[in-house]
């Protein structure tokens, strides 16, 4: 620790040219100033050269960098643009009039990066090939024929090795070489209010207990991306005992997490907060500084308080947030929130969200949150899977080694995630154009029919979405986007009858199988829905390539296998099923035969028609377990097509100019699922009480579905029988586009309650994936400014530190401000080809929101306070606080 600041200083000071001594003179020549040098002193130390001697002392080693002094600071320069020609076929110096020229941009892969060098070849000699010629000098070629690329022997040997040391793919080692080359996205390559966090732990970042702080002590202690270890370390010891209650059953994760065995172990983990908005396919979002901190008994709630301030995305949310504000007080002075409480909202990552209770899903959803836009959300999980790769290691190290590593892992992650922005605001805001304007016409056609009808109702509609979206709630009571269930799911039947099953169990009834009834028949189920989206997808495509000839086969092999479990536990609950089968049936139950994975029979209690029959095959009851199970798929099913049995009561036209449908069929297989489970619960039931789920008349529905078929065909250029026709891949909640056949609805009768509840939620829904798309192109615009006139900020920041430093030697100040003027004109190149590259989307992205152009890109917005306006008087309608986004000539609104 003593000796950080001068380590530091040696560091910077090679940032400049060294020894006043090597100012005047070159090291080679001795006759002119020197002006050169080799980067990061591969030969020849700091000694500076003039250009022909810098040149001449790198004939032996054409893949080193050089870099020239501009006066205040270093810049790189490639041997290349020196001059340097590689003469093969003799020594370095000779130059021949027989010599040919190679490709101009030639690619030479070293241990120093990635290099474009000048090449000529000997042709003194026609025996002797170009290939043969490169291969003498150890550069193994990437073609034969007219060879541009090559990589060193040195460099491939490095590769070998560790590839089988450390497992590095290919693309990791030549992104790596890339990053070598290239590391600040400089050189070309071959809302606005709101802070967005999401937070999670990672368990496989453990840490073994075999080091101490002393022995390895941490060098920048709450300096970095770690909070400060003693502070947290004493904030633990006080609430190390403390119990924590869920309230909601679905997630079990935490639960599990903290009954790991810990002995052995410093660390069960690392908790983290990272910005939840920025995220590409590779690199995900910003880890925050201090945002890491160190689990010591799985996912505790007061360990995760210490990192975390304003909107949260946590899986968990529902509980965290119930006790944050009193966990507050326990915090140090230093960290409580001068927020108040109404400014700090909690959501759950849309993928978490569906293991939840029904209770969770409206008031934690980012989708019906005002000024959420498209944000990712779960950006914490794929961070992890950029740390993951570095557990292994880092669970043997001790406690400074660990926290030094992990830091430099998350300073690499952002520095990579800063130098992506370019592109990825880009292809976002391309997108949020697209996407936002597709879902405003959408909405617009859908409330231009229901304002002219039942407009009392739209604004009542309106008023509840912004009432409902202005605050934090944490039950779906007051919930626009829900409407009351009928009818029980598979799901609720199944844990039904789980329950009863355990109440056998535990009146001293033998369980002889630790499978239930229940759960065999699910299995079967689940078989037959896959067995039908496979015969759906083999009828779509008659001639499939290699490619899906291929998934075909091993969806085949998925379902023989389920199949063959199946059939074992069928040998428990259904003895005697083969004895009644007919010859050809005991074919297809034996699987002996080379029948196709989707046309194998289960023969479930339900395929046995006759009653008498039934019960000498089956175990007791397994009937009306079957019976119960298919009531509920047949409620399931029902609900994908009800929205169109209402509608059918509503429409009188259909405007196909408009239409943007989803997918063809969707609700043609609920028909299908449909009509199976209830035809299984006829056999099995008879008539009965249950018929009010009544059957569907063909008859009535057949012409409607074939307007709606060729509907889609015409607006997405789909051929009969096509994937597109057939597929049962379902859009999420964002991106989900409004059916056609809402745009002509006729409201009714509002006495309808069913039916008015139906256009309720269905509007609800439209108007606010339609929001949340605008909104993300306000975000996004803004980001873009943020970056730039942060960038600029930036460079004044360093340009004033490189006077910063006094008291020191003039070797260390020359160092100081050269490293400073190289981080400053860094920020200025990059903030130059920022406005350049994002002048056109951002001019689209205001036309779209309905604003001038050059009013928004170059306009900078006032920061909004909260202060303002009485925005923290009690009582306030928060709908004062909301930008009226709908309001397309307030231009002033999409700013503030």
């Amino acid at each position: 620790m003593e000796f950080r600041d001068e380590f530091l200083d040696k560091m910077l000071r090679v940032e400049g040219r060294g020894d006043p001594i090597g100012y005047t003179k070159c090291a080679g020549c001795t006759e002119i100033a020197p002006t050169f040098c080799c980067a990061h002193q591969l030969c020849h130390g700091l000694q500076l050269f003039c250009k022909p001697c810098i040149v001449r002392e790198h004939k032996v080693l054409p893949t080193h960098w050089i870099e020239e002094w501009q006066g205040e600071s270093f810049e790189c320069r490639s041997l290349q643009k020196l001059g340097y020609v590689i003469q093969l076929g003799h020594p370095p110096g000779y130059n021949f009039p027989t010599a040919s020229n190679a490709h101009k941009d030639f690619c030479v892969i070293d241990l120093t990066g990635i290099h474009t060098v000048n090449v000529r070849f000997c042709e003194c000699d026609a025996r002797i090939k170009h290939r043969q010629q490169l291969m003498r000098v150890q550069w193994w070629l990437a073609s034969v024929k007219k060879p541009q690329t090559c990589a060193t022997f040195a460099v491939i040997r490095l590769f070998q090795i560790m590839n089988c040391l450390g497992k590095i793919a290919a693309h990791d080692f030549m992104r790596s070489l890339e990053l070598l080359t290239n590391n600040n996205g400089l050189t070309p390559p071959r809302y606005k209010g709101f802070l967005f966090l999401a937070q999670d732990c990672n368990f496989r970042l453990i840490n073994r207990d075999i080091s101490t702080a002393a022995k390895d002590p941490i060098i920048s202690d709450g300096l970095g991306y770690f909070v400060n270890n003693e502070k947290y370390a004493k904030y633990l010891r006080a609430h190390v005992s403390e119990e924590e209650i869920s309230s909601c059953s679905e997630f079990q994760t935490m639960f599990l997490a903290n009954r790991k065995r810990v002995k052995g172990l410093r660390t069960t983990g690392v908790g983290d907060v990272t910005c939840a908005r920025h995220t590409v396919c590779i690199y995900s979002n910003m880890w925050r500084p201090n945002g890491i901190g160190d689990l010591q008994l799985g996912e505790r709630y007061l360990l995760n308080a210490v990192i975390f301030y304003l909107i949260l995305s946590y899986h968990i949310a529902c509980q965290y947030g119930k006790n944050f504000w009193s966990w507050m007080v326990t915090l140090p002075t230093e960290l409580h929130l001068v927020l108040d409480q109404s400014r700090v909202w909690f959501k759950v990552p849309n993928f978490h969200l569906p293991p939840h209770k029904p209770a969770c899903h409206s008031p934690f959803s980012f989708h019906f949150m005002w000024g959420a836009g498209q944000t990712h959300r779960e950006t914490v999980e794929q961070n992890w899977e950029f740390t993951n790769g570095a557990a292994a290691s880092t669970k043997m190290m001790g406690v400074g080694a660990r926290h030094a590593t992990l830091e430099d892992l998350f300073g690499f992650h952002n520095w990579r995630r800063l130098v992506s922005w370019r592109g990825t605001f880009t292809k976002r805001m391309k997108e949020n154009v697209t996407e936002g304007q597709v879902h405003q016409d959408a909405f617009d056609v859908f409330d231009v029919a229901l304002q002219e009808q039942v407009p009392e109702l739209v604004s009542k509609w309106k008023e509840w979405v912004t009432a409902w979206e202005s605050k934090q709630h944490t039950t779906s009571t007051e919930s626009p986007f829900e409407v009351k269930e009928k009818g029980m799911s598979m799901k609720d039947i199944h844990l039904k009858l789980a329950k009863e099953e355990l109440l056998r169990s535990g009146e001293g009834i033998e369980v002889e199988r630790e499978d239930t009834p229940s759960t065999f028949i699910m299995m079967g189920l689940d078989i037959e829905e896959l067995q039908h989206y496979l015969a759906i997808d083999v009828k779509a495509i008659s001639n499939p390539t290699p490619t899906q000839e291929l998934d075909f086969m091993k969806c085949c092999g998925m379902i023989v296998k389920r199949i063959r479990v199946f059939r074992k536990l069928q040998h428990a609950y259904m003895p005697h099923v083969r004895q009644f089968l007919m010859q050809l049936q005991r074919v297809l139950w034996d699987m002996e035969a080379d029948h196709k994975a989707e046309a194998i029979r289960l023969f479930m209690p339900s395929d046995i028609a006759d009653a008498s029959r039934r019960v000498k095959v089956c175990a007791v009851g397994l009937p009306a377990v079957e019976a119960e199970l298919r009531e509920g798929e047949a409620h399931e099913a029902l609900e994908t097509i009800r929205r169109g049995l209402r509608m059918r009561t509503m429409t009188n036209s259909f405007r196909l100019c408009n239409m943007t449908g989803q997918r063809a069929l969707t609700r043609g297989q609920g028909k299908l699922r449909y009509r199976y489970a209830r035809n299984a619960v006829s056999r099995l039931r008879g008539n009965g009480e249950w018929d009010d789920i009544r059957a569907l008349n063909e008859r009535a529905l057949t012409d409607e579905e074939l307007v709606q078929r060729e509907a889609v065909h015409n607006l997405r250029d789909v051929e009969e029988g096509g994937i597109a026709a057939y597929g049962v891949m379902a859009q999420g909640e964002s991106r989900r586009t409004l059916s056609w056949i809402w745009y002509t609805v006729k409201a009714g009768e509002p006495s309808e309650q069913e039916l008015v509840e139906a256009l309720r939620v269905e509007w609800c829904k439209v108007y606010a994936r339609t929001q949340r798309w605008i909104e993300e192109t306000v975000l996004v615009e803004e980001e873009m400014r943020r970056t730039i006139e942060y960038g600029v900020y930036e460079a004044g920041v360093w340009l004033e530190r490189a006077s910063a430093r006094t008291g020191v030697s003039d070797e260390l100040v020359e160092g100081l401000n050269a490293y400073a003027k190289e981080q400053a004109d860094r920020e200025a190149r990059t903030c130059e080809k920022l406005r350049q590259s994002w002048a056109q989307v951002r001019e689209d992205g205001c036309t779209f929101l309905g604003r001038e152009a050059a009013a928004s890109v170059h306009m900078v917005p006032r920061e909004w306070n909260e202060h303002e306006e009485g925005g923290d008087d009690e009582g306030e309608d928060d709908e004062e606080e909301r930008p009226d986004y709908e309001d397309e000539d307030n231009e002033d609104n999409l700013l503030e």
